[in-house]
């Protein structure tokens, strides 16, 4: 095969168009790209080891990184070569056999490690971390957080940390209801007579679907239910059941399961649809962390409790922030990387070839500020992971019973909730966009299926639905920002309750109202921040106005009056989103950068604030923190920021230490020999018969059933 490839190769024409000279030696599109990432790398004016332990966290995080992508890229059932080309049923199959391997490095306490884990190979296989992940983060995570001590002992027990003769899902979506949890229909009706409580599922609309885990894996699955007992409906509560019986698979009584089928991508996991008829389950497979239920059927539970059990998912979108990183992180190495070797039109008067098209000022604007945010995204990874360690060990450690003490852990997680929706939606929206114009910025070659620009896209695209519909969380952001936003009007002068760290700024709202640039500069971070502090707060006191017109318009009637001002909540969220992502990303320079890395990092956060705002000028006008005349300068400077990053721009990718095992694309190699890899791929695909072209009569395998009898076809 390799004799084939360099004979194919021998026989082209080099495009002499395309001449290069380096050094007094010449080269062309095929042999030039090495040596132009060569150079790319020599322009780094920082150390890129030293960046990569600051994204990483540290040189300790970074070995122990390394250890983890190590070990997934030497293993052989981890290789990638032919992922491009399996069908649904054979990724199914190849998923789980992996999922097996993932749960031999799972560690339930070394919840870090296994976090890294799951990051990395989320990189290499989506499917694979979806699949185990529906387990350990969903089901586990839902029983730790929502189940007793001894519940989640219990359920440990069973083997629900082992993976062994136990697998479970987290059966919450209906097909009648997704992001409206409060309006599922599925029934947990209690029966005092046998200490048991009755699942149901109704009608069709209350069918569980999209359970990812239910149609293959899933013994057990935490089924949100409606609990009613005594005849009162006490709202959606989490119950464990059993789906299938532990020694030969087979469905339990009175649960039917099904596959829903080919997905838009993700086919390595087995999403499936659950009904339950009359399912008898025991009282304590109710998890009762913060709901009881005593045998007679009495109910109790603290204000909040509906809230609270969605514990899981909150800490589901804390994660996809960082997935929406990696993710990013991946396809503008790519498209980088490519852009920096590929020549286009022009002259490029350093070497008398044709202009890369890296050197273009439109494909830098395309590319650079995007990588500025991807580097953002980093910073509020790390940010909000450590608000939800805080929220988490809050609730996880308060009393119940002592009301100030509960109210204030409640007060923890109500931020976490607000930031951790109103950042998953943000970056995830913003990685999707990422994928497909770093796809576009590869020209055709970026349509190829070894691109992984296509199965990216399509592997991403449920990011912005699942675990809450990303509108859908704008707007829970904006809401939870008007309400708070009362509060601290209603705040008396002298208080000392603690007002959450992501919205203090709210408390400076009179004095941002007069903020102007004035003479200062828009390149200086600090001013940065306080820009988007001005128009976030001048936006959330707009919402919040609009909205207590709306109550007092229509009577007092809360909902209709947040409905009514739904735009200016979801403008108030994003506002709020791109000031987090600009002063995460700046504070965590000035508390972690080390000298070497600050410089280029503050100039990424300088494009990100000057991009973001660039978007969202005629806010920045109508506060009148800009004048007309300052305005028009913001466009040259994400231009000259965006062309002061572009020599950095190959280092950058570097630090992001993705070897090509993750890069897994034709396009995006560390050599740069982008040319040689494509068309190895390509021809070695087609050779091996995972494709019908490049054989060596060109005859598709359909040609004598198909194309013969239509082509040669006698009239």
């Amino acid at each position: 095969m390799a004799n084939r490839i360099i004979s194919l190769s021998n026989a082209l024409v080099s495009n002499q168009t395309s001449d290069v000279v380096i050094d007094g030696k010449a080269y062309n599109t095929e042999t030039e790209p090495k040596q132009v990432l060569l150079r790319e790398r020599a322009n780094a004016s920082f150390d890129i080891r030293e960046l990569t332990h600051y994204l990483n966290g540290g040189p300790e995080n970074t070995a122990v990184t390394e250890r983890v992508m190590t070990s997934i890229e030497r293993d052989p059932l981890f290789q990638n070569d032919d992922f491009y080309d399996l069908s649904k049923d054979q990724l199914r199959a190849q998923t789980f056999s992996r999922v097996a391997a993932l749960s031999r490095y799972v560690d339930p306490e070394n919840q870090a490690l296994t976090n890294q884990r799951f990051s990395y190979l989320g990189i290499a296989d989506t499917s694979v971390v979806t699949r185990a992940g529906v387990h350990f983060g969903l089901f586990l995570r839902s029983i730790r957080t929502n189940g007793t001590d001894e519940q989640y002992k219990h359920w440990v027990g069973q083997g629900a940390t082992t993976l062994k003769r136990f697998y479970g899902c987290f059966g919450m979506t209906e097909m009648g209801h997704g992001s409206n949890v409060q309006g599922l229909e599925t029934t947990a009706t209690f029966d005092p007579e046998t200490d048991e409580f009755v699942i149901n599922t109704p009608h069709l609309g209350a069918t569980k679907w999209w359970i990812g885990g239910a149609a293959h894996s899933a013994t057990h699955s935490v089924v949100f239910a409606r609990l009613i007992s005594n005849g009162k409906d006490y709202g959606t509560k989490p119950f464990v059941v059993q789906l299938r019986s532990i020694p030969d698979f087979s469905l339990q009584p009175g649960v039917a399961i099904g596959d829903i089928g080919k997905k838009m991508g993700r086919d390595g996991v087995d999403n499936g649809w659950i009904q339950f008829t009359h399912v008898r389950i025991p009282r304590s497979h109710l998890l009762q962390r913060y709901v009881k239920v005593d045998p007679k059927g009495n109910v109790t539970q603290p204000p909040a409790a509906q809230q609270l059990g969605y514990a899981a998912l909150v800490d589901g979108r804390v994660t996809m922030v960082n997935d929406s990183f990696q993710s990013s992180k991946r396809f503008l190495t790519i498209a980088l990387r490519y852009a920096a070797i590929r020549r286009q039109f022009g002259k490029d008067p350093k070497d008398n070839g044709e202009t890369r098209i890296l050197d273009y000022p439109h494909h830098q604007r395309r590319l650079l500020p995007r990588l500025a945010l991807t580097y953002a995204m980093n910073a509020a990874a790390f940010s909000v992971s450590e608000l939800q360690t805080e929220a988490g060990n809050a609730l996880r450690n308060v009393d119940v019973t002592d009301k100030v003490a509960f109210k204030a852990a409640i007060e923890e997680s109500k931020e976490l909730f607000s930031v951790s929706a109103g950042l998953k939606a943000f970056t995830t929206w913003a990685t999707s966009a990422t994928i497909d114009e770093c796809r576009q910025a590869c020209g055709g070659h970026g349509y190829s299926g070894y691109s992984g620009f296509g199965q990216g896209y399509n592997d991403w695209a449920v990011m912005c639905t699942w675990e809450g519909d990303n509108n859908v969380l704008t707007l829970s952001t904006g809401r939870s920002l008007i309400q708070s936003n009362l509060a601290i009007r209603r705040r008396k002068a002298n208080s000392t309750a603690k007002v959450p760290t992501a919205i203090a700024y709210l408390l400076r709202s009179e004095k941002l109202k007069g903020v102007k640039l004035g003479s200062r500069s828009l390149n200086d971070p600090k001013v940065l921040v306080e820009a988007w502090e001005s128009i976030a707060a001048s936006t959330i006191n707009r919402a919040t106005d609009a909205y207590e017109r709306e109550l007092a318009k229509n009577g007092g009637n809360v909902e209709l009056a947040f409905e009514t001002v739904s735009q200016r909540r979801f403008e108030a969220a994003t506002v709020h989103t791109k000031l987090y992502l600009v002063a995460s990303f700046v504070n965590r320079i000035e508390a972690t950068a080390t000298p070497g890395v600050k410089s280029v990092l503050t100039d990424l956060a300088v494009l990100l604030g000057l991009w973001l705002l660039e978007a969202d000028l005629a806010k920045f006008l109508q506060s009148g923190f800009l004048t007309s005349e300052q305005s028009e300068t913001v466009s040259d400077l994400v231009d000259s920021y965006t062309a002061k990053i572009r020599t950095q721009a190959i280092p950058l990718t570097d630090a992001f230490n993705l070897s090509d095992y993750f890069i897994n694309s034709g396009l995006g190699n560390y050599d740069g020999d982008v040319y040689n890899h494509y068309f190895s791929r390509v021809v070695r695909r087609s050779a091996d018969g995972t494709t019908s072209s490049n054989k060596k009569d060109a005859r598709p395998e359909y040609f004598e059933r198909i194309t013969s009898k239509f082509l040669f076809r006698e009239d």
